[in-house]
């Protein structure tokens, strides 16, 4: 049997794009203001402020998101940190470190997130 999974190397980022492009539809469907919020003020504000690279608010944006337990969140964001430039191993060092600060079960819950992302990448 052929193993296919890489004969298309843009596949993974179009398929990361479409589920973002599905849910920012299914945000602006239920809540249209925090749509547009993230839009302008988040990502159209905060993210573009020159005192912090992309990298770092990736690389403090997944350490949040690994305190909070935020799992689905993690779909989103880890793959956008690598494209950021934080490197595999530095997200799964900053999970690691994040064990002794959040706990156990969330770094653990974050390195099976990161795993199924990573795969995938």
């Amino acid at each position: 049997m052929t193993d296919t999974r890489n004969s298309d190397p843009g596949r993974d980022a179009r398929g990361l794009e479409a589920a973002r492009q599905l849910y920012r539809q299914r945000l602006d469907e239920i809540a249209p203001a925090l749509a547009q919020m993230t839009d302008d003020v988040l990502f159209g504000g905060l993210w573009e402020r020159p005192q912090l690279s992309k990298r770092d608010r990736s690389l403090i944006t997944c350490t949040a998101l690994v305190a909070l337990g935020a799992t689905e969140q993690m779909a989103t964001h880890f793959p956008r940190a690598l494209e950021n430039g934080v490197t595999r191993e530095e997200l799964v060092e900053m999970i690691t470190h994040m064990a002794y600060y959040s706990g156990w079960p969330s770094a653990v819950s974050a390195a099976m997130r990161a795993w199924e992302i990573l795969a995938r990448e």
